[in-house]
């Protein structure tokens, strides 16, 4: 990794996590989240970064995966368990992290710490010699030893440039990853999650989530106004994930139009997560660069 690629990194790395901790700050009881996810993101783009994709707000029994649309009413309460998931971008080279925060109450603060151990546990024993499936065996043993399961289907990720899930899988059960091991200067999120329910997610609802998607079906587009759409869209945010109240504020007659273009294919709308039981679902999460004898956290 060039000097200036190492630099870009590192600033956006700062720009994310000062505005996971600003994000914090804003959560509160009565407080709409799409104000909290608006504020959040202009706060990084004023620090002169871009937006890796749309600040993420999951409460209580889903894990991960959904952004407030453009009129939307939810309101935090006391009690939420809320995973903040913000990721920022220099020039395309992101910075991705994740915190979990308890309103007003302390029901599920040994779950928090769970996660947060299991992250600072993985992180200091990363190096490129490590197996993939240590790494996750890790995560699993610590986040069980505090009585609960790792979600076993979300995993940490490679970061690439304008590629927030690129290469590599960081998994947080020891039995996925196998012997597959890092390669120095990758930058990887690693995301540990814990929860008192199955140990893994379902998909749900949309999540008000999008990523446009090469695909011949937006050759076969017939609809002039819905191609011209997206190939709009398609030069607006490229490779990386984008919200739907995004697209409303740029155009905000074309709301039809993006249901349409998810139905086609051309644009995939994700899911939400849910625990498959029910479960109440903790998330930490840093970006850090792989080296030799170690790893450097950014965020």
């Amino acid at each position: 990794m060039d000097d200036s690629i190492y630099e870009n990194y590192k600033r956006a790395g700062k720009i994310a996590a000062e505005a996971r901790e600003y994000g914090v700050s804003l959560l509160k009881p009565g407080v709409r989240l799409l104000d909290v996810a608006t504020l959040i993101e202009n706060r990084i783009t004023k620090n002169g970064a871009g937006l890796a994709f749309p600040v993420n707000i999951a409460l209580n029994t889903l894990a991960a995966h959904y952004s407030p649309w453009h009129e939307d009413p939810m309101t935090f309460q006391k009690g939420d368990v809320v995973k903040l998931d913000v990721g920022a971008h220099i020039d395309g080279y992101i910075a991705d992290t994740a915190v979990t925060i308890e309103l007003d109450t302390h029901q599920y603060d040994t779950m928090i710490r769970a996660s947060d151990e299991a992250l600072k546990k993985v992180i200091d024993i990363l190096t490129v010699h490590l197996p993939l499936s240590e790494a996750g065996k890790t995560i699993e043993g610590t986040i069980t030893s505090f009585g609960y399961k790792p979600i076993e289907n979300l995993m940490g990720h490679g970061l690439g440039r304008y590629e927030l899930h690129s290469g590599v899988s960081i998994p947080n059960v020891g039995s996925l990853g196998e012997k597959t091991t890092l390669h120095e200067g990758d930058v990887v999120a690693i995301e540990p999650f814990a929860t008192n329910g199955a140990g893994h997610v379902i998909a749900g609802n949309g999540s008000n989530i999008y990523l446009c998607k090469e695909s011949i079906k937006a050759k076969l587009i017939r609809d002039n106004k819905i191609k011209v759409l997206s190939h709009k869209i398609w030069k607006q945010f490229g490779t990386l994930p984008f919200a739907q109240r995004w697209v409303h504020e740029l155009f905000p007659k074309d709301d039809l139009a993006m249901k349409k273009l998810s139905f086609l294919g051309v644009m995939k709308h994700y899911p939400q997560l849910v625990e498959a039981k029910g479960g109440i679902v903790t998330q930490k999460e840093h970006t850090v660069i792989v080296k030799e004898d170690g790893c450097e956290v950014i965020t």
